[in-house]
């Protein structure tokens, strides 16, 4: 029998912009982000689901829920926002570091990001992690998603990198993630474009592992664990594999982040301009219509 329950880690009974859950049949643990004030990564989000995760990889996956010990299995990050997994980086907070000429504070939030995407990337404990894509994910939520082991997506799942639009990239994993997926090539075309993506788009690239229909993402993610479960360890060692004939370090995310935060502090104006729509469209939390700007709109 499935049991599910709302699940606090240990010393982490406090989490104010996400929630934890776990179901005991397969031991899935899922995070469900819900920042404030606008859907994206702001500081507290980031550290509560950092904390979360590293508490429950150095356990090895092992969490008390219903009285007992269990094995979490999986993990998976996805979000209670209706329509939206994640906008990405804080643009508001963003605008103001480059304006102050904030080298060291935009560096520690990029780390943060980082650090985030590399526990998740990387768990050093036995638990396949899943990113379950309903509605948008922009920037630095697309990037969150593409460090999962698997992605799940619905069909009009509406993921891209818009940073392109106000001069900048996206320096938070997109490339080194997308690279080892698709190939640098491909990577590089889509991080160049700014273009909106379906999920069912990009099904069809490789880039997103299971297809669920519209409203069924949850439904699909459940019967993809009920069906490669009994095969999990094969999985987990086949996916350490990959990852060691293509090998990804923590430092090439950091060098990358450098990168990301000089060439930041060189936007202008014009650009910051351009970042000021974006931060208007993740104050009104857009949940029908993608977030995009017209080649008019950018000039």
């Amino acid at each position: 029998m499935n049991t599910v329950v709302d699940f606090q880690l240990n010393n982490n009974a406090n989490l104010t912009q996400m929630r934890t859950r776990f179901e005991d049949e397969f031991g899935v643990m899922a995070y469900f982000m819900n920042p404030e004030p606008r859907p994206c990564f702001n500081q507290i989000c980031m550290g509560e689901l950092y904390d979360s995760q590293s508490k429950l990889e150095a356990a090895l996956g092992q969490v008390h829920a219903n009285g007992k010990l269990n094995q979490a299995n999986y993990l998976v990050l996805a979000s209670d926002v209706p329509g939206i997994f994640n906008l990405g980086g804080d643009l508001s907070v963003f605008k103001q570091l480059i304006l102050s000429k904030a080298r060291e504070h935009l560096l520690t939030y990029a780390r943060l990001c980082v650090d985030n995407v590399w526990t998740f990337y990387n768990m050093q404990a036995p638990v396949t992690t899943i990113s379950l894509v309903q509605g948008q994910a922009m920037g630095g939520g697309f990037e969150a998603a593409l460090a999962a082991h698997v992605m799940v997506a619905e069909k009009s799942a509406l993921m891209g990198l818009p940073e392109v639009l106000f001069n900048l990239f996206p320096g938070m994993g997109a490339l080194s993630f997308l690279s080892r997926k698709i190939g640098m090539p491909a990577a590089e075309k889509m991080v160049r474009s700014g273009k909106i993506y379906t999920g069912e788009e990009l099904y069809q690239i490789g880039v997103v592992d299971v297809l669920a229909e519209d409203g069924q993402g949850e439904y699909a993610m459940n019967n993809w664990i009920k069906k490669n479960h009994r095969s999990l360890n094969s999985f987990q060692a086949i996916n350490r594999a990959k990852q060691r004939v293509n090998p990804l370090t923590l430092n090439e995310l950091y060098d990358i982040t450098e990168i990301w935060v000089d060439a930041a502090l060189r936007l202008d104006e014009r650009n910051l301009k351009i970042m000021e729509r974006l931060v208007r469209a993740q104050n009104t939390k857009v949940s029908s219509e993608p977030v995009q700007l017209s080649e008019r709109q950018t000039a």
